[in-house]
């Protein structure tokens, strides 16, 4: 009985390493090899990747959608065999895992994403992993970054400023101003500052890049604005310069390179 306890102990102890490892994928191009570690901390979209992976539901597919500074995406059932000039890219209902979008993690170069149907079909931001997407992005400087920071949060500040700080107010503190009541008018003043401030802190679209999302960006790149909008489930550990050979290649109308890059994904780990 002893012996049957300790077999069952050894086991699950197995079963948990085996279970906190990060899983490794490869995809294999005709341009190259790239691989890419899937995270533990979105296992919806880690188990779905690495179940349709096994099943070869990705193989033979095209990266279909590749625009330079931006995004090279492929996986999607419709690529395959598809002849030249032919649109493609259609999602998989069927395919489809609830959001594990994270403030942690960020668009860097190598980035593995899920896209999504927009919005206003779908609030729930589900994702479609029947396909992914690969950062390539670009480098930012940081006075660039301040500049994207500016362009969300100065029309946010402008908006609370003006339901705060009202026709009404505006005409108590210039007269107090002419009556020269300073007291009064600082204290009016300053509250005004303060409740301004205190809703643009908690307001939950005011945009503030972390110090790894700088980091980043200013180094190894990528796109910011796609921050918090969809789910990232892995990175790549090898084969950047193949995310660049593809990104680099030249594209038809609908953004489909001329040439077909076809993929093969493994799960090797």
């Amino acid at each position: 009985m002893k012996r049957i306890f300790i077999i069952g102990i050894l086991t699950f102890l197995v079963s948990f390493s085996v279970n906190s490892q990060n899983r490794i994928v490869e995809v294999k191009t005709n341009l190259g090899t790239m691989k890419f570690r899937l995270y533990n901390d979105t296992p919806k979209h880690r188990d779905a990747f690495v179940r349709l992976a096994n099943q070869g539901y990705y193989d033979e597919t095209l990266f279909y959608r590749v625009i330079q500074n931006f995004l090279i995406q492929g996986g999607s059932k419709s690529s395959k065999n598809a002849p030249k000039g032919k649109r493609i890219g259609y999602g998989d209902p069927e395919h489809t895992v609830d959001d594990e979008i994270l403030s942690h993690y960020h668009h860097k170069k190598g980035a593995l994403c899920a896209p999504r149907q927009p919005d206003e079909v779908n609030p729930f931001k589900q994702s479609d992993i029947s396909q992914f997407y690969i950062v390539k992005g670009q480098v930012f400087t940081n006075g660039a970054l301040d500049t994207l920071e500016l362009s969300v949060n100065r029309p946010i500040r402008k908006e609370i400023t003006r339901e705060i700080y009202t026709p009404d107010i505006r005409e108590k503190l210039k007269k107090l101003k002419a009556e020269k009541k300073v007291n009064e008018f600082r204290e009016i003043a300053e509250k005004v500052k303060k409740d301004i401030n205190s809703r643009f802190n908690l307001h939950p679209d005011v945009l503030e890049y972390s110090p790894e999302q700088r980091q980043s960006y200013t180094t190894v790149g990528g796109y910011p604005d796609l921050d918090g909008k969809y789910t990232i489930f892995g990175e790549c550990i090898s084969g950047f310069e193949v995310i660049d050979k593809i990104a680099a290649l030249k594209t038809d109308g609908n953004n489909r390179p001329h040439t077909d890059v076809k993929i093969t994904v493994n799960v090797i780990q």
